[in-house]
């Protein structure tokens, strides 16, 4: 998506409320919140300050292009963002220079995707036909090391290395893991900027300033342009508390270090810039089958949806992808977090929904956790040490330790209990609704990708088994309980989670049938028609569902659970119910979007798009996208792509920087699981016509 028009107060088509820099993980997450890249100081997602500043020597006279100071600011002409890249365009005393901040975030390849480096690429052409000398300067401040700006405690220094220069900076005195929260950012590690080995580049701490600084000298001759670039890489060291044990980054798993990872970032730089021109090609393709606007919303939420994770190997080796719940409590792998950002990662590698779901699994089968339902979280980031929503407000197991989210307390191994250390209230639980997440989402695993998800079946199948009898036993008419859609009050008869529950037994049938155990199979898949018919008959109002059971027949909500039943291909609702309910939602479209149900105003991105997709018209997918459009081009709030906001001011009502944007590609999903279908329909009729049973 491109960013047009040059002055402060011109209003930009296709702009951003802030704008990806540098996109690696929850803790290496670098934003301007700023439609000109010199008009703020770059930021954490958080809001954090954490300043990377450039300047620029044109034949001796000195400008600024990126962050606040103060030299004369060159003219930015534009900015565009696409799926791996941010880019920006400057001009200035006959130069023009273009800046390109770009993560190879490639989902096919854990290796690259895990490795913490993150490009910037420089390009310098002369405008009026005449030679120029051009410097560029960058300087990363300490704070990136810093999560209480004590900077003056910052210690570096640098190295030469074959192909490239190093130079490196980090606290003098660290805590890995030392802490966990939301608002928090870390204090341990170390930052690294590489350049490649030759005349005309230079990194260093400068010590006086606690930062690190790139230098380029390019000489540009008329006619020809030159280049450079630069690795940014970040090394936590530790990354994750998984259950006791403290884990690296997948990259490292083998131990590999920071100054390998790096020399491979630099030399791999352009096979891996090409590589991701080819993935981004082939999505843009997928996107633009629903037109241009749905295309732009998917390009800004990409990085954001896996760069809200962090991908760490367990034990056996095995991927495990440890969502944050960004600007909510910091709660790690929550389940209601998983569900919505899954289309993403089941469209381009489901190896990172199974690493979603690992840890659930595994807390689940724990003494501590001693319920019929499945667990909300497993921890709060980075710490992956057993469920932290939902507590008694006495715990004698635990007293006085854990919440002080913005301080950075840490909550107690809560995996290690006991049962009878009675941990959780029921009450702030969400049964129905993590119950009904987890057997979707392996469900959807099995028919996809049966053969690398057998594991997860059969290791899990009393956890799915115990589950499903809870949705059966209270899934039809859900007593008042937390749900993922309650920010306007909990509710008692909730049809969309009622809904939830319906597709939750019915992918259950999905899971025991892939297991081999058709006449099960059979069994609960009719359980669900009934429950389906049950839902549908009561909740039925004029044109459209109810908010609950029990609402007035003006009451209503948007029903994007149902969805997975055009997925399963289970026809458990009639084509009249996705019709009626598709007209319902384009009627109560306000200017940036449709709401949540009759509450309140505002409205979730993520789940607007899923409703979208029940749309066999297609008509709400380009009118949803087109409003959410408009919100990310006119919000006031320069926050990274908030998922929650109001829908007739644009304001944003909380959240932001969340992997639940990943929801926004269920249209896509959807779009290929339906072909794939129609496809094995297809073979199937061919294999009859030939006598093949």
């Amino acid at each position: 998506m491109k960013m047009n028009g040059t002055e402060k107060n011109e209003v930009k088509k296709d702009r951003l409320p802030a704008y990806p820099l540098i996109t690696c993980d929850p803790y290496f997450s670098i934003w301007s919140g700023s439609d000109l890249l010199y008009e703020r100081d770059t930021m954490h997602w958080t809001g954090r300050r954490k300043r990377i500043r450039a300047s620029v020597r044109i034949d001796g006279r000195e400008y600024r292009f990126m962050g606040q100071g103060a030299q004369e600011p060159m003219r930015q002409t534009g900015a565009e963002v696409t799926a791996f890249s941010t880019r920006y365009h400057f001009e200035a005393a006959g130069t023009a220079l273009t800046v390109i901040f770009w993560t190879p975030l490639l989902l096919d390849d854990l290796d690259v995707l895990s490795r913490p480096c993150s490009y910037v690429d420089m390009e310098v052409s002369s405008l009026d036909g005449a030679a120029h000398q051009v410097e560029i300067e960058w300087e990363f401040s300490g704070e990136l090391c810093c999560d209480r700006n004590q900077t003056e405690k910052i210690g570096g220094g640098g190295y030469d290395l074959e192909q490239e220069q190093i130079a490196w900076l980090g606290l003098r005195q660290q805590s890995p893991l030392g802490h966990s929260g939301d608002g928090v950012t870390i204090d341990w590690g170390y930052l690294y900027l590489s350049v490649e080995a030759m005349e005309g580049r230079k990194v260093f701490y400068a010590q006086e300033r606690h930062s690190l600084c790139a230098g380029f000298t390019l000489d540009v001759e008329a006619g020809n342009g030159k280049s450079a670039f630069f690795v940014a890489a970040y090394d936590d060291i530790a990354s994750i508390n998984y259950f006791g044990r403290l884990f690296p980054g997948y990259w490292a798993r083998e131990g590999k270090t920071i100054v390998e990872a790096v020399s491979e970032a630099v030399i791999q730089k352009n096979l891996l810039w090409e590589r991701c021109r080819a993935f981004e090609k082939e999505l843009v393709r997928e996107c633009e089958v629903f037109g241009e606007a749905y295309t732009k919303i998917c390009m800004a939420a990409y990085r954001q949806c896996i760069a809200a994770h962090k991908l760490i190997a367990d034990e056996k080796g095995r991927a495990v992808f440890i969502s944050k719940e960004c600007y909510s409590n910091g709660c790690a792998a929550t389940v209601d977090v998983t569900y919505p950002s899954a289309p993403l990662f089941l469209l381009y590698n489901p190896e990172l929904v199974r690493g979603m779901l690992r840890p659930v699994l595994r807390f689940a089968k724990m003494p501590v956790w001693n319920y019929d339902f499945a667990p909300h979280d497993v921890g709060r980031y980075p710490y992956v040490t057993g469920q932290v929503y939902g507590q008694k407000e006495y715990r004698r197991a635990a007293q006085e330790l854990g919440g002080g989210e913005e301080e950075g307390f840490v909550f107690p191994m809560y995996y290690q209990m006991p049962a009878s250390a009675d941990i959780y209230q029921i009450k702030y639980q969400m049964p129905v609704e993590e119950c009904g997440n987890v057997l979707i989402l392996a469900a959807q695993l099995a028919r996809q990708d049966p053969e690398a998800t057998k594991e997860l079946l059969t290791d899990n199948l009393s956890l799915y088994e115990k589950w499903v009898k809870y949705l059966l036993q209270y899934g039809t008419d859900p007593e008042e309980q937390l749900c993922t859609d309650d920010f306007a009050g909990h509710l008692s008869h909730n049809v969309n989670l009622a809904i939830k529950a319906v597709m939750g037994v019915e992918a259950y049938s999905i899971l025991i049938r892939a297991a081999g155990k058709e006449e099960e199979a059979a069994h609960y898949h009719e359980q669900a028609v009934k429950m389906a018919k049950t839902v549908f008959g009561r909740a039925s109002a004029s044109g459209h569902t109810k908010l609950t059971f029990d609402g007035g027949k003006e009451s209503w909500s948007l029903k994007y659970n149902a969805v997975w039943d055009w997925l399963f291909g289970s026809g458990l609702w009639e084509e009249e119910f996705y019709e009626q309910e598709s007209a319902y939602y384009r009627e109560k479209c306000g200017t940036y979007g449709v709401p949540l149900d009759n509450r309140e105003d505002y409205g979730k991105s993520d789940w607007m798009m899923w409703a979208a997709a029940m749309d066999m018209t297609g008509q709400n997918i380009e009118k949803f996208s087109g409003c959410i459009l408009k919100f990310l081009e006119e919000s006031p709030d320069r926050v990274p792509f908030s998922d929650w906001y109001r829908m007739e001011t644009g304001r944003q009502q909380g959240f932001q920087n969340r992997t639940v944007q990943g929801g926004i590609f269920m249209p896509i999903l959807l779009r290929r699981g339906r072909m794939a279908d129609s496809l094995k329909c297809r073979e199937s009729k061919k294999g009859a016509r030939h006598g093949n049973t």
